[in-house]
Protein backbone atom coordinates (compact mmCIF):
# COMPACT_ATOMS: atom_id res chain seq x y z
CA UNK A 1 0.00 0.00 0.00
CA UNK A 2 1.04 3.56 -0.62
CA UNK A 3 0.06 6.70 1.28
CA UNK A 4 -2.70 9.11 0.27
CA UNK A 5 -0.10 11.75 -0.59
CA UNK A 6 1.94 9.33 -2.74
CA UNK A 7 -1.19 8.31 -4.62
CA UNK A 8 -2.11 11.95 -5.25
CA UNK A 9 1.38 12.70 -6.58
CA UNK A 10 1.24 9.73 -8.97
CA UNK A 11 -2.16 10.75 -10.30
CA UNK A 12 -1.30 14.42 -10.79
CA UNK A 13 2.01 13.55 -12.46
CA UNK A 14 -0.01 11.73 -15.13
CA UNK A 15 -2.67 14.43 -15.49
CA UNK A 16 -2.51 17.02 -18.26
CA UNK A 17 -4.67 19.88 -19.51
CA UNK A 18 -7.61 19.26 -21.81
CA UNK A 19 -8.23 21.25 -24.97
CA UNK A 20 -10.26 24.45 -25.12
CA UNK A 21 -13.59 25.54 -26.51
CA UNK A 22 -15.43 28.80 -27.07
CA UNK A 23 -18.71 29.04 -25.18
CA UNK A 24 -21.37 31.70 -24.56
CA UNK A 25 -20.26 33.98 -21.75
CA UNK A 26 -22.78 32.77 -19.16
CA UNK A 27 -21.83 29.15 -19.89
CA UNK A 28 -18.25 30.04 -18.91
CA UNK A 29 -19.23 30.64 -15.27
CA UNK A 30 -17.01 28.66 -12.84
CA UNK A 31 -14.76 27.54 -15.67
CA UNK A 32 -11.13 28.47 -16.32
CA UNK A 33 -10.42 30.91 -19.12
CA UNK A 34 -7.73 29.89 -21.60
CA UNK A 35 -6.95 33.31 -23.09
CA UNK A 36 -5.68 36.67 -21.91
CA UNK A 37 -8.39 39.32 -22.23
CA UNK A 38 -7.08 42.81 -23.10
CA UNK A 39 -9.32 45.84 -22.68
CA UNK A 40 -10.22 47.40 -26.06
CA UNK A 41 -11.34 50.63 -24.39
CA UNK A 42 -11.32 52.54 -21.12
CA UNK A 43 -13.74 51.77 -18.31
CA UNK A 44 -15.37 54.16 -17.58
CA UNK A 45 -15.18 55.41 -21.19
CA UNK A 46 -15.47 59.04 -19.97
CA UNK A 47 -15.53 61.02 -16.74
CA UNK A 48 -19.00 60.53 -15.28
CA UNK A 49 -21.02 61.32 -12.20
CA UNK A 50 -21.00 58.90 -9.26
CA UNK A 51 -24.11 60.51 -7.74
CA UNK A 52 -27.43 62.12 -8.56
CA UNK A 53 -26.60 65.80 -8.02
CA UNK A 54 -25.18 68.87 -9.70
CA UNK A 55 -22.03 69.25 -11.82
CA UNK A 56 -20.12 72.53 -11.86
CA UNK A 57 -16.67 74.10 -12.08
CA UNK A 58 -15.16 74.29 -8.60
CA UNK A 59 -13.57 77.69 -9.25
CA UNK A 60 -16.95 79.19 -10.25
CA UNK A 61 -18.61 78.82 -6.86
CA UNK A 62 -19.47 82.24 -5.47
CA UNK A 63 -20.57 82.33 -1.84
CA UNK A 64 -21.73 78.73 -2.11
CA UNK A 65 -24.48 79.47 -4.67
CA UNK A 66 -24.92 78.37 -8.32
CA UNK A 67 -27.56 78.92 -10.99
CA UNK A 68 -29.07 75.69 -12.38
CA UNK A 69 -28.79 75.80 -16.16
CA UNK A 70 -29.97 72.43 -17.37
CA UNK A 71 -30.49 68.72 -16.82
CA UNK A 72 -28.31 65.81 -17.98
CA UNK A 73 -29.66 62.24 -17.65
CA UNK A 74 -27.55 59.11 -17.98
CA UNK A 75 -27.06 57.96 -21.56
CA UNK A 76 -26.86 61.45 -23.08
CA UNK A 77 -23.53 62.90 -24.19
CA UNK A 78 -23.18 66.62 -23.37
CA UNK A 79 -21.91 68.91 -26.09
CA UNK A 80 -22.10 72.45 -24.74
CA UNK A 81 -19.95 73.61 -21.81
CA UNK A 82 -21.64 74.77 -18.61
CA UNK A 83 -21.50 78.53 -18.26
CA UNK A 84 -19.44 80.08 -15.45
CA UNK A 85 -21.39 80.33 -12.20
CA UNK A 86 -23.87 77.65 -13.32
CA UNK A 87 -24.49 74.03 -12.39
CA UNK A 88 -25.95 71.21 -14.47
CA UNK A 89 -28.36 68.86 -12.73
CA UNK A 90 -26.92 65.40 -13.44
CA UNK A 91 -27.88 61.77 -12.88
CA UNK A 92 -25.63 58.91 -11.75
CA UNK A 93 -23.66 57.56 -14.72
CA UNK A 94 -24.08 60.63 -16.90
CA UNK A 95 -20.89 62.02 -18.52
CA UNK A 96 -19.44 65.14 -16.92
CA UNK A 97 -20.25 68.19 -19.07
CA UNK A 98 -17.38 70.24 -20.51
CA UNK A 99 -16.18 72.89 -18.10
CA UNK A 100 -17.20 70.95 -14.96
CA UNK A 101 -14.84 69.24 -12.53
CA UNK A 102 -16.93 68.60 -9.41
CA UNK A 103 -20.28 67.03 -8.46
CA UNK A 104 -22.27 67.71 -5.30
CA UNK A 105 -24.98 65.16 -4.29
CA UNK A 106 -28.55 66.41 -4.42
CA UNK A 107 -28.96 65.83 -0.69
CA UNK A 108 -26.07 68.22 0.03
CA UNK A 109 -27.66 71.29 -1.57
CA UNK A 110 -30.46 73.65 -0.66
CA UNK A 111 -32.70 74.36 -3.66
CA UNK A 112 -33.99 77.94 -3.95
CA UNK A 113 -36.00 78.16 -7.16
CA UNK A 114 -33.47 77.97 -10.01
CA UNK A 115 -30.55 78.42 -7.63
CA UNK A 116 -28.78 75.89 -5.41
CA UNK A 117 -26.74 76.63 -2.34
CA UNK A 118 -24.08 74.20 -1.10
CA UNK A 119 -24.75 72.96 2.42
CA UNK A 120 -21.22 72.01 3.44
CA UNK A 121 -17.60 71.64 2.41
CA UNK A 122 -16.94 70.56 -1.18
CA UNK A 123 -13.61 69.51 -2.69
CA UNK A 124 -12.56 69.79 -6.30
CA UNK A 125 -13.18 66.48 -8.09
CA UNK A 126 -15.79 65.19 -5.61
CA UNK A 127 -18.06 62.36 -6.86
CA UNK A 128 -16.54 62.02 -10.30
CA UNK A 129 -15.45 58.65 -11.64
CA UNK A 130 -12.60 59.38 -14.00
CA UNK A 131 -12.15 57.91 -17.45
CA UNK A 132 -10.16 54.65 -17.30
CA UNK A 133 -9.93 54.61 -13.49
CA UNK A 134 -11.07 50.96 -13.43
CA UNK A 135 -9.58 49.69 -16.68
CA UNK A 136 -7.45 51.42 -19.29
CA UNK A 137 -7.40 50.50 -22.95
CA UNK A 138 -4.66 47.89 -23.44
CA UNK A 139 -4.77 46.66 -19.83
CA UNK A 140 -4.76 42.92 -19.09
CA UNK A 141 -8.19 42.50 -17.50
CA UNK A 142 -8.50 38.73 -17.07
CA UNK A 143 -5.42 36.52 -17.32
CA UNK A 144 -5.42 33.08 -18.89
CA UNK A 145 -5.86 30.50 -16.14
CA UNK A 146 -8.29 32.64 -14.12
CA UNK A 147 -11.45 31.15 -12.68
CA UNK A 148 -14.47 32.95 -14.09
CA UNK A 149 -16.71 33.97 -11.20
CA UNK A 150 -19.68 36.34 -11.55
CA UNK A 151 -17.41 39.45 -11.24
CA UNK A 152 -15.17 38.23 -14.07
CA UNK A 153 -18.22 37.42 -16.20
CA UNK A 154 -19.48 40.95 -15.57
CA UNK A 155 -16.24 42.70 -16.49
CA UNK A 156 -15.92 40.59 -19.66
CA UNK A 157 -19.42 41.68 -20.61
CA UNK A 158 -18.44 45.32 -20.01
CA UNK A 159 -15.66 44.82 -22.57
CA UNK A 160 -18.19 43.69 -25.16
CA UNK A 161 -17.43 39.98 -24.83
CA UNK A 162 -20.30 37.58 -25.53
CA UNK A 163 -18.18 34.41 -25.54
CA UNK A 164 -15.07 33.12 -23.75
CA UNK A 165 -12.43 30.55 -24.62
CA UNK A 166 -12.26 28.13 -21.70
CA UNK A 167 -10.78 24.73 -20.95
CA UNK A 168 -13.13 21.95 -21.93
CA UNK A 169 -15.19 20.12 -19.33
CA UNK A 170 -13.93 16.60 -18.59
CA UNK A 171 -16.23 13.87 -19.91
CA UNK A 172 -16.21 11.09 -17.31
CA UNK A 173 -17.72 7.65 -17.82
CA UNK A 174 -19.18 6.13 -14.64
CA UNK A 175 -19.54 2.35 -14.31
CA UNK A 176 -20.83 0.36 -11.34
CA UNK A 177 -20.03 -3.34 -10.99
CA UNK A 178 -21.84 -6.11 -9.16
CA UNK A 179 -24.52 -8.77 -9.65
CA UNK A 180 -26.27 -7.49 -6.53
CA UNK A 181 -27.00 -4.06 -8.00
CA UNK A 182 -30.32 -2.71 -9.28
CA UNK A 183 -30.78 0.58 -11.04
CA UNK A 184 -32.43 3.46 -9.14
CA UNK A 185 -36.19 3.25 -9.59
CA UNK A 186 -36.20 -0.54 -9.28
CA UNK A 187 -38.22 -2.39 -6.66
CA UNK A 188 -35.85 -3.93 -4.07
CA UNK A 189 -35.49 -7.71 -4.30
CA UNK A 190 -34.03 -10.28 -1.89
CA UNK A 191 -30.24 -10.21 -2.08
CA UNK A 192 -30.23 -7.03 -4.18
CA UNK A 193 -29.42 -3.39 -3.41
CA UNK A 194 -30.02 -0.17 -5.31
CA UNK A 195 -26.96 1.24 -7.09
CA UNK A 196 -26.44 4.59 -5.39
CA UNK A 197 -22.74 4.84 -6.24
CA UNK A 198 -23.15 5.91 -9.85
CA UNK A 199 -25.55 8.69 -8.91
CA UNK A 200 -23.49 10.02 -6.01
CA UNK A 201 -20.31 9.94 -8.11
CA UNK A 202 -22.13 11.70 -10.95
CA UNK A 203 -23.24 14.39 -8.50
CA UNK A 204 -19.65 14.85 -7.36
CA UNK A 205 -18.60 15.14 -11.00
CA UNK A 206 -21.19 17.81 -11.68
CA UNK A 207 -20.13 19.74 -8.58
CA UNK A 208 -16.52 19.67 -9.81
CA UNK A 209 -17.58 20.98 -13.23
CA UNK A 210 -17.21 17.70 -15.14
CA UNK A 211 -19.71 15.96 -17.42
CA UNK A 212 -20.81 12.47 -16.26
CA UNK A 213 -21.66 9.74 -18.77
CA UNK A 214 -23.59 6.90 -17.14
CA UNK A 215 -22.60 3.41 -18.32
CA UNK A 216 -24.94 1.48 -16.05
CA UNK A 217 -23.90 -1.75 -14.32
CA UNK A 218 -21.33 -4.39 -15.27
CA UNK A 219 -22.22 -7.85 -14.05
CA UNK A 220 -19.65 -9.95 -12.21
CA UNK A 221 -17.85 -11.72 -15.03
CA UNK A 222 -14.58 -10.84 -16.71
CA UNK A 223 -15.89 -10.54 -20.27
CA UNK A 224 -18.70 -8.13 -19.34
CA UNK A 225 -16.41 -6.06 -17.13
CA UNK A 226 -13.77 -5.82 -19.86
CA UNK A 227 -16.36 -4.83 -22.49
CA UNK A 228 -17.94 -2.14 -20.33
CA UNK A 229 -14.53 -0.73 -19.41
CA UNK A 230 -13.74 -0.58 -23.13
CA UNK A 231 -16.90 1.47 -23.67
CA UNK A 232 -15.85 3.83 -20.90
CA UNK A 233 -12.53 4.52 -22.60
CA UNK A 234 -14.42 6.61 -25.19
CA UNK A 235 -14.64 9.32 -22.50
CA UNK A 236 -11.73 11.37 -21.13
CA UNK A 237 -11.73 9.45 -17.83
CA UNK A 238 -13.39 6.29 -16.56
CA UNK A 239 -14.52 5.74 -12.98
CA UNK A 240 -15.60 2.30 -11.79
CA UNK A 241 -17.04 1.41 -8.40
CA UNK A 242 -16.79 -2.03 -6.83
CA UNK A 243 -15.03 -5.15 -8.06
CA UNK A 244 -11.53 -3.87 -7.28
CA UNK A 245 -10.78 -5.85 -4.12
CA UNK A 246 -9.56 -9.45 -3.84
CA UNK A 247 -12.85 -11.34 -3.92
CA UNK A 248 -13.53 -14.27 -6.26
CA UNK A 249 -15.86 -12.10 -8.32
CA UNK A 250 -13.79 -8.89 -8.36
CA UNK A 251 -12.75 -8.52 -12.01
CA UNK A 252 -11.91 -4.85 -12.50
CA UNK A 253 -8.19 -5.15 -11.87
CA UNK A 254 -7.91 -8.23 -14.12
CA UNK A 255 -9.91 -6.52 -16.86
CA UNK A 256 -7.63 -3.46 -16.76
CA UNK A 257 -4.57 -5.67 -17.16
CA UNK A 258 -6.24 -7.66 -19.99
CA UNK A 259 -6.74 -4.37 -21.80
CA UNK A 260 -2.96 -3.78 -21.50
CA UNK A 261 -3.47 -1.08 -18.91
CA UNK A 262 -0.60 0.35 -16.86
CA UNK A 263 -1.59 -0.21 -13.23
CA UNK A 264 0.12 2.58 -11.30
CA UNK A 265 -1.14 1.63 -7.85
CA UNK A 266 -3.61 -0.69 -6.18
CA UNK A 267 -4.52 -0.18 -2.53
CA UNK A 268 -3.95 3.00 -0.55
CA UNK A 269 -3.26 3.19 3.19
CA UNK A 270 -6.51 4.87 4.19
CA UNK A 271 -9.82 4.11 5.82
CA UNK A 272 -12.33 4.14 4.22
CA UNK A 273 -11.14 3.48 0.68
CA UNK A 274 -8.21 1.06 0.81
CA UNK A 275 -9.12 -0.87 -2.38
CA UNK A 276 -8.44 1.96 -4.85
CA UNK A 277 -6.65 1.49 -8.16
CA UNK A 278 -5.38 3.97 -10.72
CA UNK A 279 -4.46 2.89 -14.22
CA UNK A 280 -3.71 4.32 -17.64
CA UNK A 281 -5.45 2.35 -20.39
CA UNK A 282 -5.15 3.47 -24.01
CA UNK A 283 -3.89 6.85 -22.76
CA UNK A 284 -7.01 7.32 -20.62
CA UNK A 285 -7.02 7.56 -16.83
CA UNK A 286 -9.09 4.94 -15.02
CA UNK A 287 -10.01 5.27 -11.35
CA UNK A 288 -11.27 2.05 -9.79
CA UNK A 289 -13.02 3.05 -6.56
CA UNK A 290 -14.38 0.82 -3.79
CA UNK A 291 -17.95 -0.47 -3.82
CA UNK A 292 -18.93 0.81 -0.39
CA UNK A 293 -20.70 4.15 -0.93
CA UNK A 294 -18.78 6.23 1.61
CA UNK A 295 -15.44 4.74 0.59
CA UNK A 296 -16.17 5.57 -3.06
CA UNK A 297 -17.13 9.17 -2.31
CA UNK A 298 -14.20 9.79 0.04
CA UNK A 299 -11.76 8.28 -2.48
CA UNK A 300 -13.25 10.50 -5.19
CA UNK A 301 -12.54 13.58 -3.06
CA UNK A 302 -8.93 12.61 -2.42
CA UNK A 303 -7.94 11.35 -5.86
CA UNK A 304 -10.42 11.98 -8.68
CA UNK A 305 -11.51 15.55 -7.99
CA UNK A 306 -7.97 17.06 -7.95
CA UNK A 307 -7.21 15.34 -11.26
CA UNK A 308 -10.39 16.65 -12.88
CA UNK A 309 -9.67 20.20 -11.74
CA UNK A 310 -6.13 20.08 -13.11
CA UNK A 311 -7.41 18.82 -16.48
CA UNK A 312 -9.84 21.76 -16.64
CA UNK A 313 -7.15 24.37 -15.95
CA UNK A 314 -7.62 24.98 -12.23
CA UNK A 315 -4.61 25.68 -10.04
CA UNK A 316 -6.31 25.21 -6.65
CA UNK A 317 -6.84 21.47 -6.78
CA UNK A 318 -7.64 20.45 -3.23
CA UNK A 319 -10.45 21.24 -0.84
CA UNK A 320 -9.68 23.92 1.77
CA UNK A 321 -8.06 22.75 4.99
CA UNK A 322 -8.58 24.77 8.18
CA UNK A 323 -7.70 24.29 11.82
CA UNK A 324 -10.42 23.63 14.35
CA UNK A 325 -11.24 21.76 17.54
CA UNK A 326 -13.03 18.50 18.21
CA UNK A 327 -16.20 18.63 20.28
CA UNK A 328 -16.01 14.90 21.07
CA UNK A 329 -13.19 12.36 21.51
CA UNK A 330 -12.21 10.23 18.50
CA UNK A 331 -10.10 7.12 18.26
CA UNK A 332 -8.48 5.14 15.46
CA UNK A 333 -7.83 1.54 16.47
CA UNK A 334 -6.45 0.55 13.08
CA UNK A 335 -3.08 0.76 11.38
CA UNK A 336 -4.21 3.04 8.55
CA UNK A 337 -5.04 6.75 8.64
CA UNK A 338 -8.77 7.13 9.21
CA UNK A 339 -10.67 9.89 7.42
CA UNK A 340 -13.31 10.58 10.03
CA UNK A 341 -16.50 12.24 8.79
CA UNK A 342 -17.37 15.32 10.83
CA UNK A 343 -19.91 18.13 10.94
CA UNK A 344 -18.06 21.45 10.85
CA UNK A 345 -19.52 24.70 12.11
CA UNK A 346 -18.32 28.14 13.09
CA UNK A 347 -18.73 29.07 16.76
CA UNK A 348 -17.35 32.35 18.12
CA UNK A 349 -15.09 32.66 15.11
CA UNK A 350 -13.62 29.15 15.55
CA UNK A 351 -14.21 26.00 13.54
CA UNK A 352 -15.63 23.13 15.55
CA UNK A 353 -15.90 19.52 14.35
CA UNK A 354 -18.27 16.87 15.65
CA UNK A 355 -17.95 13.24 14.44
CA UNK A 356 -21.06 12.06 12.60
CA UNK A 357 -21.54 8.87 14.60
CA UNK A 358 -21.07 5.37 13.17
CA UNK A 359 -18.19 5.59 10.69
CA UNK A 360 -19.04 2.50 8.63
CA UNK A 361 -17.92 2.85 5.00
CA UNK A 362 -21.36 1.65 3.89
CA UNK A 363 -23.23 4.30 5.89
CA UNK A 364 -23.96 7.27 3.63
CA UNK A 365 -25.59 9.12 6.52
CA UNK A 366 -22.11 9.60 7.96
CA UNK A 367 -21.63 11.98 5.02
CA UNK A 368 -25.12 13.44 4.75
CA UNK A 369 -24.90 14.65 8.34
CA UNK A 370 -21.41 16.09 7.87
CA UNK A 371 -19.38 18.38 5.66
CA UNK A 372 -15.74 17.66 6.46
CA UNK A 373 -13.05 15.09 7.17
CA UNK A 374 -10.47 14.76 9.92
CA UNK A 375 -7.42 12.64 9.09
CA UNK A 376 -6.75 10.59 12.22
CA UNK A 377 -3.30 8.92 12.34
CA UNK A 378 -3.02 5.16 12.94
CA UNK A 379 -3.59 4.02 16.53
CA UNK A 380 -4.41 7.57 17.62
CA UNK A 381 -6.83 8.82 20.25
CA UNK A 382 -7.77 12.50 20.49
CA UNK A 383 -9.71 14.05 23.33
CA UNK A 384 -12.50 16.59 23.01
CA UNK A 385 -10.93 20.03 22.58
CA UNK A 386 -7.97 18.72 20.56
CA UNK A 387 -6.91 20.91 17.66
CA UNK A 388 -7.09 19.17 14.28
CA UNK A 389 -6.92 19.94 10.57
CA UNK A 390 -10.32 19.88 8.88
CA UNK A 391 -10.77 19.22 5.20
CA UNK A 392 -13.94 21.09 4.19
CA UNK A 393 -16.01 19.14 1.68
CA UNK A 394 -18.50 21.97 1.23
CA UNK A 395 -19.46 25.30 2.80
CA UNK A 396 -22.81 24.29 4.26
CA UNK A 397 -21.60 25.03 7.77
CA UNK A 398 -22.07 28.69 6.88
CA UNK A 399 -25.80 28.07 6.53
CA UNK A 400 -26.10 25.61 9.36
CA UNK A 401 -26.44 21.85 9.12
CA UNK A 402 -29.81 20.15 9.42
Amino acid sequence: MISIEEAQQIILSRTGLLGTEEVPLLHALHRVIAEDVIAPWDIPPADHSAMDGYAFAFDDVREGALEVCGFLPAGVAPTEPVSPGCAMKIMTGAPIPPGCDTVVPVEDVLEEGTTIRLRGMVKRGDHIRCRGEEVGAGDLVVASGSLLRPPEIGILASLGKTTATVFRRVRVAVLATGDELLQPGSIPEPGKIINSNSTSIAAQLLEAGAEPLMLGIARDDLETTRRKIGEGLQADILITTGGVSVGDRDFVREALLDLEGELLFWKVAMKPGKPVAFAIVREKAVFALPGNPVAAMVAFEQFVRPSLLKMMGHTRLFRPVVRGTLTEPVRNKGGRPHLVRVAVRLADGRYQATPTGNQSSARLSSLTSGNGLVKLPPDAALAAGSEVELQLLDRHFEMGLP
